[in-house]
């Protein structure tokens, strides 16, 4: 098996790659930081500095008018969505906490952009489920909890639009995915994987950005 490229992101390259990246706006930046201040033991959950402007750049790719989020946490990868959907575009946020989200609603009304988005505080299945079981979802972002990975897949795949598209978080876990005999998120995540590889609806590609991030596309 060859590699191919062997480019070892060291702490300059990755400062070279965001410097060379849209930059965060000054209300992005400012959440980032706030995250980092208020919940430093949690912080790694919020979705990398990469990922947003790469988020924005698949809204305005696949011209995406409905997004469903599961997992918010603090509201970056929302508002970096939100701010590349059109006016009149959506964005359905699912997270459970209300503590953490309150920080993205704050984010959100600055950016302008919170009547874009509706934020259901509820278990994201009972949240998914609820919706209409037609496909109408433009585009999805999953990043929460790894073992409901499957489930989530499995309520919105039915309901996302031909060309549609899914953007799962944390698919490589820390190289974690390697351990056969890994436990909790990790075989999570490895199932997931082996799920979403085999699924004939989806064409997916498994990408080495940041921490694993998949890419599928509804056929």
């Amino acid at each position: 098996m060859s590699k191919g490229n062997s480019t070892k992101i060291t702490d300059e390259l990755y400062r070279y790659m965001l410097d060379h990246n849209p930059p965060l706006d000054a209300v992005q930046r400012g959440l980032v930081a706030r995250t980092y201040a208020k919940f430093p033991e949690v912080a790694g959950m919020q979705s990398a500095e990469e990922q947003g402007p790469l988020l924005a750049f698949l809204v305005r790719l696949t011209g995406a008018r409905l997004i469903v989020e599961v997992g918010t946490f603090t509201g970056f990868s929302a508002l970096s969505m939100a701010q590349a959907l059109p006016a009149d575009g959506r964005l359905i946020a699912c997270d459970v906490s209300e503590e953490w989200t309150a920080y993205g609603r704050e984010a959100w009304e600055e950016a302008g952009v919170a009547d874009r988005i509706e934020l259901r505080i509820a278990p994201a299945l009972e949240t998914l489920r609820a919706m209409p079981a037609e496909p109408h979802i433009d585009m999805a972002y999953v990043d929460a909890d790894k073992e409901s990975q499957i489930s989530y897949w499995e309520e919105l795949v039915p309901r996302l639009r031909p060309s549609g598209l899914i953007v799962t978080d944390n698919t490589l876990y820390h190289g974690t995915v390697l351990d056969e005999s890994a436990t909790g998120s990790a075989a999570g995540v490895r199932a997931f994987n082996d799920h979403v590889a085999a699924d004939p609806r989806m064409d997916s590609v498994l990408l080495a950005i940041s921490d694993g991030l998949t890419l599928s596309r509804k056929r």
